[in-house]
C-alpha cells in the first residue's frame, strides 16, 4: 500500500547544494579537478579564457560508461566512499569526493555544461542547460540530458567539460590569478610519490608548480611540521631562516598528525594581492586538497605576528572515513563545533604563539641590522653606548624598523625614531638600567605608551597637561575608602581611558553601538539591579581607539571572582561584539576586553599553575585585567617619568635631526627644558589646548 506521506524536493535546495553554492570560478575549478584526481588522471588541461565564454575541463583519468554517467555523474547525492571504496583503483589514492554533489557546481559558473567521456570504448556525450533543468524540477518532472556527438577531441579514457554561457560577475579572474588559486588549493599538484603517482594541472599548456604560490616567494621565516615535506629553497628567495617543529601530532590522539608548514613575510603588504586576495591565512589540506580556506582568523590570535603570517597545513584526520564528514557542503569551511576541529585550533595557536616569541627575537635583530645600515647615525648612536646598554638599543630599533607602515608613511618611521631616542636617553640618564633590560623583550603593543608621540615633545603646553593629570592620579591614590574609589572611577574612568594605557590617548565612544549591543543582546549587556548585582557590575561601557574596539566593565572593589568566571564573560561579551561588528561589514575586527577589578581572580583549579597563569590564560582571547591601586601606580609612574628626566645632551640633536634629514621644530634641549619647567600658569582645557598653536 502507497504510504500517505510523501517527501518533495524544492527547486531552492538544489539551489543550496551546488547550483548557488559557489562564489567564483577557482573553487568550481577545484570540485573537477578533484574528480579527475579520483579518477586516476595524471594529466588535467584547463582551457580557460578570462575574456571568452567558453571554459573546458578535460582529463586522460579513467573515464565512465554509459552505465556510470547515471549511476554516479547524474546521481546527486551519490556516495563514492561507500560504493566504490576509499581508495583509487590504481594508484590508490585517498578519495577527495565525499558527498557527491561537487557536479552541481559548474552551475554556478555556467548555464550549460556538456560531458563527453569514454572507458574501454564505451562513449558517453550530452549537455544539461539549468533553465531545463530548474523547469523539470519546478514541475516535478524528470529531466533527461540531450545526447550530443562525441567529441573526437576528447582523451580516450578520460572525461571532457565544455562550460559556455559563463556567469561573468563569478569568472571574471585573470589566468594568473586563477593559477595561484588552485596552487594554494591543492598539496598535490606537481608532486611526484615513491610509486611514481604524478598529479599535473596545466592552464592553458602551462603547468602549475610551486612558482605560483605569491606566499613562497614572500617568506622571510619558515616553521615546517615534517622534514618529508620540505619546501624547495628554490621557491623561497626571500627565507632567511627556516626551523623543523618537533611536535606535530595533537596532543593524546597519535594518529592526529599534522603537517605542512607556516612562515612569514618581511612585510604584511607583500601577503596582499590585487588580483589572487589575500595570503593572510593559513589553509588547511586534508587529503590533498582544501578543506578550510582560513584556519588563522579562528585562532584569535591577534599578536601582531599575525598580520605577517601565511601558510598550508595538512591535517587529514580531519576528512577520516571513520569518522562524521565536518566540511560544509561547499568543502571549504569545517564545522567548528567537532573535537576534531577544536582540537586543531588549540594545537595551532600554541605553535603560532611559540613561533611568534621567537620571531620577534629574529626579526628586531634583522630590522635592527637594517636600520642602522639605511642610516648610519642610527649605527654611530648605538656604538657610543656603554656595551650594556647596546643590546637594548638595538632591540628597540629593530622594533621601530619592523612597524608595518605604507610607504607613503615612511617619513612616521623617521618621527618614531626620534622619540624612541629620546626616550632610551631619557630612562638612560636616570640611570633606570632594569628598564632598559626591559627594552629586550618589548613588543609593538607596549611600544607606543613607551614613545610619547614627537608633538608632545614639542609643545610646551605637555609638560602642564601631565602636572594637571598628576596632580589628579595623586589625589585618586590618597583615597582609601573603597567605595569612594568606586564612585571616583565609574565618574571618570571611561572618559579617560589613558589611566587603563596611555596609547588609548584618543579613545572615543558610540552611543549607537552601545544601544545596538543591549538591543540585540540583552542578556549580555542590558542587565537588571539584581543580575548587576550577582556579577559585581558597577558600569560597562564600549569605546574604540586607532580600529580597536574595547568593552571596558568596572567591577565592585570588594567583589570576589573566579578566573573561569572572569573568563566565561569576558568571552560572552567578545563573541557578542563580534558578531555585531560582523553584520556592520568589519569581518575581521580587533576586539579587546578589560575588566578592572579590586581584587585578584581566584583560580578554582590552582594546583602547580604558574604566578602568571591569569594573565597568559587572557591574554589568548584578548583579554586583560587591571586592578585599582596598581592603575593609580602605574599611571603616576608613566607621566610622573617626564617630569624627572634630565636634559639631553647635544650629540643626541644630531642623531635625531639626521635621521629626519632636518632639525627639530625645537632643540632636543629646549624640548627637555619646557617639559620640566615650573607651571607658572594654570594647565589650560583640552579645547584651549586644541586653539593653541604650536610653536
Amino acid at each position: 500500500m502507497m504510504s500517505k506521506y510523501k517527501m518533495t524536493l524544492d527547486m531552492r535546495v538544489l539551489q543550496h547544494l551546488g547550483i548557488r553554492l559557489y562564489s567564483n570560478v577557482a573553487a568550481v575549478i577545484s570540485e573537477l579537478v578533484a574528480n579527475s584526481y579520483d579518477a586516476d588522471a595524471t594529466e588535467v588541461d584547463i582551457d580557460f579564457d578570462a575574456k571568452g565564454d567558453k571554459l573546458i575541463i578535460r582529463d586522460n583519468g579513467s573515464g565512465m560508461t554509459s552505465d556510470a554517467v547515471n549511476g554516479r555523474f547524474l546521481n546527486v547525492g551519490y556516495e563514492k566512499r561507500k560504493y566504490e571504496g576509499h581508495t583509487s583503483p590504481i594508484f590508490k589514492r585517498p578519495f577527495m569526493g565525499r558527498k557527491g554533489i561537487g557536479k552541481l557546481s559548474v552551475f554556478s559558473v555556467a548555464e550549460i555544461v556538456q560531458v563527453h567521456t569514454s572507458q574501454s570504448g564505451d562513449q558517453s556525450a550530452f549537455e544539461i542547460r539549468l533553465n531545463d533543468l530548474e523547469e523539470k524540477i519546478k514541475l516535478g518532472a524528470e529531466y533527461f540530458p540531450s545526447e550530443i556527438s562525441f567529441d573526437g577531441q576528447a582523451p580516450q579514457p578520460g572525461t571532457q567539460l565544455v562550460l559556455t554561457n559563463l556567469v561573468r560577475k563569478r569568472t571574471g579572474i585573470t589566468v594568473a590569478a586563477l593559477r595561484k588559486r588552485l596552487a594554494r588549493r591543492f598539496a598535490v599538484i606537481g608532486k611526484k610519490n615513491i610509486k611514481g603517482d604524478y598529479f599535473s594541472v596545466r592552464i592553458n599548456g602551462k603547468e602549475i608548480d610551486h612558482n605560483d604560490r605569491d606566499d613562497l616567494r614572500s617568506l622571510e621565516y619558515l616553521w615546517e611540521f615534517s622534514e618529508a615535506h620540505v619546501i624547495p629553497s628554490a621557491t623561497t628567495p626571500k627565507l632567511a631562516e627556516r626551523f623543523l617543529l618537533q611536535e606535530n601530532t595533537i596532543p593524546n590522539h597519535p594518529n592526529w598528525v599534522v603537517r605542512g608548514w607556516f612562515g612569514t613575510a618581511g612585510k604584511p603588504s607583500e601577503l596582499e594581492l590585487d588580483d589572487a586576495g589575500s595570503l593572510k591565512n593559513i589553509v588547511v589540506i586534508a587529503r590533498g586538497r582544501l578543506i578550510q580556506e582560513s584556519i588563522l582568523d579562528k585562532l584569535g590570535f591577534n599578536r601582531i605576528f599575525g598580520s605577517y603570517v601565511t601558510g598550508q597545513i595538512e591535517a587529514d584526520f580531519l576528512d577520516s572515513d571513520d569518522e562524521d564528514d565536518i566540511a560544509t557542503s561547499d568543502r571549504q569551511r569545517l564545522v567548528e563545533d567537532d573535537p576534531r576541529v577544536m582540537a586543531l585550533r588549540d594545537f595551532m595557536r600554541q605553535a603560532l604563539l611559540d613561533a611568534s616569541e621567537k620571531w620577534s627575537d629574529l626579526r628586531k635583530k634583522k630590522k635592527a641590522d637594517d636600520a642602522q645600515e639605511s642610516h648610519p647615525a642610527l649605527k654611530r648612536w648605538v656604538d657610543g653606548l656603554p656595551q650594556a646598554q647596546q643590546a637594548p638599543a638595538k632591540s628597540l630599533i629593530g622594533l621601530i624598523e619592523g612597524l608595518p607602515l605604507d610607504d607613503d608613511r615612511e617619513a612616521d618611521r623617521h618621527e618614531l625614531f626620534k622619540s624612541g631616542i629620546l626616550a632610551f636617553e631619557r630612562l638612560r640618564l636616570k640611570e633606570a638600567a632594569h628598564q632598559l633590560e626591559n627594552l629586550r623583550t618589548l613588543d609593538s603593543d607596549h611600544l607606543l605608551p613607551l614613545l610619547v608621540t614627537q608633538d608632545y615633545y614639542e609643545s610646551s603646553l605637555y609638560g602642564d597637561i601631565v602636572r594637571s593629570r598628576v596632580q589628579a592620579i595623586r589625589q585618586f591614590k590618597n583615597l582609601t575608602d573603597a567605595r569612594a574609589k568606586e564612585r571616583v572611577l565609574q565618574e571618570h574612568l571611561f572618559n579617560n581611558l589613558w589611566l587603563l594605557d596611555a596609547g588609548w590617548e584618543r579613545a572615543t565612544g558610540s552611543e549607537t553601538m552601545e544601544h545596538n549591543l543591549k538591543r540585540d543582546f540583552p542578556k549580555e549587556f542590558a542587565l537588571d539591579l539584581k543580575e548587576k548585582e550577582k556579577r559585581g557590575r558597577i558600569d560597562i561601557k564600549y569605546r574604540t581607539n586607532a580600529g580597536t574596539h574595547i568593552i571596558v566593565e568596572l567591577k565592585k572593589y570588594e567583589r570576589t571572582i573566579s578566573h573561569e568566571e572572569l573568563t566565561a564573560q569576558g568571552q560572552m561579551y567578545k563573541s557578542c561584539l563580534f558578531k555585531l561588528l560582523q553584520r556592520q561589514g568589519d569581518q575581521n575586527p580587533s576586539i579587546q576586553v578589560v575588566f578592572v577589578l579590586g581584587r585578584a581572580p581566584k583560580v578554582l583549579a590552582d594546583a602547580g599553575l604558574p604566578a602568571d597563569f591569569v594573565e597568559n590564560s587572557m591574554k589568548l582571547w584578548n583579554g586583560r585585567i587591571v586592578y585599582y591601586d596598581s592603575l593609580i601606580d602605574n599611571a603616576l609612574s608613566g607621566y610622573g617619568e617626564y617630569l624627572n628626566a634630565h636634559a639631553k645632551v647635544d650629540q643626541i640633536e644630531k642623531v635625531v635631526n639626521e635621521i629626519g634629514g632636518g632639525k627639530f621644530t625645537d632643540t632636543p634641549a629646549e624640548i627637555e627644558a619646557a617639559a620640566i619647567a615650573p607651571v607658572r600658569k594654570k594647565a589650560p582645557t583640552r579645547k584651549s589646548s586644541k586653539k593653541k598653536k604650536r610653536r
